[in-house]
């Protein structure tokens, strides 16, 4: 790998050579970058910048919104929405599309993206982050309309993250492996630290919320169980448990050194498949994790094969370390089949 190679630079050589990332693509991946690097100063300056807190009001979640949360969203939206890259965005804090204004040109690529993940962990300072993910408007109508972002995750053409912890470090993928990039502060731009990231198959780690533990469906407990009877279990091997309480720092480490990240279904709300959504969160993440080795699903069906059905859509999330989440999602199906 070559040095000090920045991001623009990197994204023009994927273009050159390998025309994976077509000319409005790169620039709207620079914009998402730029964006990201205002939201990382933002929660540098913490108490110092009045950005700390709750803001008084719900997403359309129905959770507290964070000061922050309601920063990074205005944030990406006015960096994105006069450059000419993009029909529209959506926002995990947002109810509807957000359709870019007739003043300014509209492009061919539809952004989405949960602009600040893990807001309970900005007032201790802990890592949160920024999940975005790129699809191409389809063609053949005019106007955008929400339906225009229901396509499976399959169809995304670019997806990734920008983490801020004690660097700020961007995730992508353009379906061509992944790469990571950390902000240099002193030059102000990303710099290519890592090319083409590989989970290990094999891992000795997972991450899940325990204290959920009474409400998880059987195949979950099963594995679970196992996980935790260590050398002396059916298993063989002792594994460490993990769990920052934010999806954009459980894959980070992932990435960096291979694990499990599960968020299932649970009894809490029956109706509900799900806690994440799945074109904000598990759609891009699951993308980066297929794209360094790994493997992601909902317990039963790939994730990224899941045609969406409404904006906030939510799903159950196991990915990582390919051989553990097919183990997870074989014990899924087999529950099913034996309770037919």
């Amino acid at each position: 790998m070559k040095k000090n190679i920045s991001l623009t630079r990197y994204l023009v050589e994927q273009q050159r050579v390998d025309g994976l990332i077509p000319g409005q693509l790169r620039l709207l991946l620079e914009v998402v970058a730029r964006a990201c690097k205002r939201i990382s100063f933002a929660v540098n300056k913490g108490e110092l910048g009045d950005v700390m807190g709750t803001a008084g009001s719900e997403n359309v979640q129905g959770e507290v919104q964070k000061k922050l949360d309601i920063i990074a969203n205005e944030t990406l939206i006015e960096a994105n929405e006069w450059g000419g890259h993009l029909a529209a965005m959506a926002s995990e804090e947002m109810e509807g599309i957000y359709v870019v204004p007739n003043r300014y040109p509209q492009g061919e690529y539809l952004l989405m993206f949960d602009p600040l993940d893990g807001s309970s962990n900005i007032d201790i300072n802990m890592s949160i982050g920024t999940i975005f993910s790129v699809l191409k408007k389809p063609e053949g109508h005019p106007g955008v309309h929400d339906s225009d972002f229901f396509q499976p995750g399959t169809q995304q053409v670019a997806a990734g993250y920008c983490i801020y912890g004690p660097q700020t470090t961007l995730v992508l993928t353009v379906g061509d492996g992944v790469s990571m990039f950390t902000l240099d502060r002193e030059q102000g731009s990303f710099v290519l630290i890592e090319e083409n990231v590989k989970i290990p198959e094999d891992t000795k780690e997972f991450a899940i919320n325990m204290s959920n533990m009474r409400h998880w469906d059987a195949p979950v407990k099963r594995y679970v169980d196992e996980v935790l009877a260590g050398k002396e279990g059916p298993r063989g091997k002792d594994f460490n448990m993990r769990w920052v309480a934010a999806m954009v720092a459980d894959v980070h480490r992932i990435l960096c050194r291979g694990g499990v990240f599960m968020y299932p279904w649970d009894k809490r709300e029956p109706l509900k498949p799900g806690k994440l959504r799945l074109m904000y969160e598990a759609n891009p993440m699951s993308w980066l994790i297929e794209q360094a080795g790994g493997m992601a699903t909902n317990g039963r069906e790939r994730i990224l094969e899941i045609l969406p059905t409404q904006l906030h859509e939510r799903v159950s999330v196991v990915l990582g370390s390919k051989n553990e989440v097919e183990r997870i999602t074989r014990y899924h199906l087999e529950a099913d089949k034996n309770a037919l």
